[in-house]
């Protein structure tokens, strides 16, 4: 039966040490959700670090065990009892929890899970809460199920081959150039490519991709260096401009730990605007499929590149 009957509850639970080392690092599936990108799991990230550093966890309860990549639901509770959270940062696409006496709770959100501190009743769909010091909780909500949180030794590790972070100091334009030279790849699978640079998505890199005038089937190493030192600020601009947007709501599931949804998706100038005309010069943008996924276009803002003769 693929539905859990059981409840794992630790409430009661001793402070086990946290003894969290030697856990297996295992990166997690490899699957790709078109939300959370970087911008909204920044923006939960920056919301919940006032709420959780210094906080306790008195006790950890799993409604849905399968929420629970590693260790067991049962080991994740006990070692969780008595940890004091010191740090909430985010890498890639997924938020972290790092303990005072080590070891780090990383998570993704997938399709519809959210997060939040309150005092009121349980929540529909909660899979995961836990029980602060100041009485009240961290719960994790998930109605797809699809959400999974680890309890991990070394973030890097649980994560492996992720590249360089875009609103960090690595992404600079002599990188971009650098690095758009030395593939020979078309520019959105290579801006999806969580190994090539951290955190893009599909909204983020057709967002980008437009505002820098470059078509998406273009190939890496047929970029101009010029160009591709534009590619590398327009990536800061418009993540920068998601950040401070508090991400994009265009369903009913993301929605920031003080319950409000994103509004960056009422700047969008090209993803789910297919039919509609370019706020830039007025053409229809046309959706294609690339790399699998859904591809929002302007040919004028964005020649498709030219084939190259054969000699």
């Amino acid at each position: 039966m693929d539905f859990p009957a059981d409840e794992v509850d630790v409430a009661n639970c001793h402070h086990a040490g946290n003894s969290i080392m030697g856990l297996p690092n295992q990166p997690p599936p490899r699957r790709s959700w078109a939300v959370p990108e970087l911008p909204e799991v920044e923006t939960i990230v920056r919301q919940l670090r006032p709420e959780l550093v210094g906080r306790r966890i008195e006790s950890v309860r799993v409604h849905w065990p399968r929420s629970i990549a590693r260790p067991s639901a049962r080991s994740f509770c006990a070692d969780l009892v008595g940890a004091r959270i010191e740090k909430v940062w985010r890498r890639a696409k997924y938020f972290v929890f790092s303990i005072e006496s080590g070891g780090h709770v990383v998570g993704h959100l997938r399709m519809s899970g959210r997060l939040y501190v309150g005092d009121g009743p349980d929540p529909d769909y909660l899979r995961v809460s836990f029980q602060l010091d100041d009485g009240r909780q961290l719960s994790f909500v998930d109605v797809r199920k699809f959400g999974r949180l680890a309890l991990v030794d070394d973030v890097e590790a649980f994560l492996p081959h992720i590249g360089p972070e875009p609103l960090g100091p690595d992404l600079t334009p002599e990188w971009m150039r650098r690095e758009l030279r030395a593939r020979r790849r078309q520019l959105k699978p290579l801006l999806l490519d969580q190994s090539f640079l951290a955190g893009l998505g599909n909204i983020y890199v057709d967002e980008t991709l437009h505002q820098a005038g470059l078509h998406p089937l273009r190939r890496s190493d047929r970029v101009p260096g010029a160009r591709a030192e534009e590619l590398a600020l327009c990536i800061r601009d418009v993540l920068s401009k998601a950040v401070k947007a508090e991400g994009s709501s265009f369903d009913t599931f993301y929605r920031t730990p003080e319950g409000q949804p994103g509004a960056y998706q009422e700047d969008f100038q090209v993803y789910g605007r297919d039919g509609k005309p370019c706020r830039s010069c007025g053409t229809l943008i046309t959706k294609l499929v690339v790399a699998q996924r859904g591809t929002h276009v302007c040919h004028r803002c964005q020649p498709a590149p030219r084939p190259r003769r054969r000699s």
